[in-house]
């Protein structure tokens, strides 16, 4: 399973080589950029299946899939699609995120969360948080790529595709062969 998706970002050039800041602030010399793969539906809807098959039962009794802006949105709804739930999302305004739209959550609605690429979880938290201050429920978050070495946790499951972790850096900390390397911040 986890090969398989290896070979789908692959496929896709979706797993880059470089000097990369990331959304966290840290440094790395890769970067997952999955809008790559979301360019070809055909490896949406596999990705999805994958990730799918690998939820708790608990999770896929969800009666609406949220993601987080941009990076959740089309690997979200595809979620959403497959299991026949509502898709809704939560966008940055000013830096942080928030529920808009007109979207709704009902107290004790279940909802899963879903993102793409998690490093340290900053943006899943804050989706957790809108989940809580709405009085609704996660019953979990799923993501494709779990880059923080398992060590980003939640109070609630979550579920993995793939846990890719490279090295990351803080930046008066960078190793001499990538601080060498021109800058890029690609974007989540």
């Amino acid at each position: 399973m986890e090969d398989e998706a290896i070979s789908i970002f692959k496929e896709s050039q979706a797993l880059l080589t470089g000097h990369f800041v990331l959304r966290s602030g840290l440094h790395s010399g890769h970067f997952f950029q999955c809008a790559q793969v979301c360019q070809y539906m055909d490896k949406v809807t596999r990705l999805a299946e994958l990730l799918i098959e690998k939820l708790p039962e608990k999770s896929k009794h969800c009666t609406t899939v949220l993601a987080p802006a941009m990076g959740g949105l089309v690997i979200g709804q595809e979620v959403a699609r497959q299991l026949g739930k509502r898709f809704i999302f939560v966008e940055k305004v000013e830096d942080r995120l928030t529920l808009r739209r007109g979207f709704k959550m009902a107290p004790e609605e279940p909802i899963l969360i879903v993102e793409d690429v998690i490093t340290r979880g900053g943006r899943v938290r804050e989706a957790l948080q809108i989940v809580k201050d709405k009085q609704a429920n996660t019953v979990g978050v799923a993501v494709l790529v779990d880059r923080s070495e398992g060590k980003t946790t939640f109070d609630v499951p979550l579920t993995t595709l793939v846990q890719m972790s490279f090295p990351t850096y803080a930046p008066d900390d960078l190793p001499e062969a990538l601080a060498a390397l021109p800058v890029e911040k690609p974007g989540s």
